[in-house]
């Protein structure tokens, strides 16, 4: 079985794949300061409250926390007894390209997301992430990962509203009944919901003519769906878009291993 770990700037998702279907899923806060130790006991207790005998053999990992990667590796090494590999390494092999500026670091989740999208949906995409950013990450034609864009994240904006001035409370995201809000708490909800909406589709709109072609738009993230409500954004959601990435990068690295 394998262990495919997401770990973001918020949140750090474990799954467990059984070579056929995902058997569990479970998040976490993202703190690095939480030992290998301290994951085991979180997961093993997880594991048995939901009676799963998961014999897990590999572990693979994205992480935009390169601090926490050390405690996942100890982790795997530790308790699975098996090496893991880290998307972004050297030693971790992708079955696409990547194709941007000289020298430039891509996010291993945004890689993660290019492989996920060109299997599941093939070539000239755009696959929208709503994370701690919101991101939106150009897949060509053959897979490769060409570009992006980059965002402020939806939960981010609002804490930066909310810090920045002292009179604006904390407020839920959610589509308001209307455009024009007659309290503070309907205008604030206004302009995240239809800011961000007016945002996916600029973006894309302009990705698509600047690649002169048609493209799908793939979403991914908690939020996706609510944003899909105001208008058809997306061509598809995908809520486990990174983990299907990471299964597949996996067996990428398997089937070369066995033919090496």
């Amino acid at each position: 079985m394998l262990l495919a770990i997401d770990c973001g700037n918020t949140n750090t998702v474990f799954s467990i794949w059984d070579g056929a279907e995902f058997v569990a899923t479970w998040r976490t806060a993202t703190e690095h300061q939480r030992t290998a130790d301290q994951y085991y006991v979180w997961l093993s207790t997880l594991m048995e409250f939901q009676r799963i005998d998961a014999d897990i053999t590999d572990v693979i990992v994205s992480s935009t926390v390169p601090r926490v990667v050390f405690n996942l590796r100890v982790l795997s090494d530790r308790y699975f007894g098996t090496r893991p590999m880290v998307v972004g390494k050297p030693d971790c092999a992708l079955p696409v390209d990547v194709r941007v500026d000289e020298g430039t670091q891509v996010g291993p989740d945004r890689l993660v997301n290019t492989v996920a999208g060109y299997d599941l949906f093939g070539g000239d995409l755009i696959v929208v992430d709503f994370g701690t950013a919101t991101t939106f990450d150009v897949v060509d034609a053959d897979g490769a990962y060409v570009g992006g864009v980059i965002a402020p994240g939806v939960n981010l904006s609002l804490e930066a509203l909310h810090l920045a001035a002292a009179a604006l409370p904390n407020v839920d995201i959610t589509k308001p009944q209307r455009v024009v809000g007659t309290n503070t708490v309907a205008c604030m909800q206004s302009g995240i919901f239809w800011g961000y909406v007016g945002l996916v589709r600029e973006i894309c709109v302009r990705i698509k003519a600047e690649r002169e072609r048609p493209m799908k738009v793939i979403a991914t993230g908690g939020l996706a769906p609510l944003f899909q409500q105001a208008d058809p954004l997306f061509d598809a959601y995908e809520e486990f878009l990174t983990m299907h990435g990471l299964v597949r990068i996996h067996n990428h690295n398997k089937r070369l291993e066995a033919r090496a």
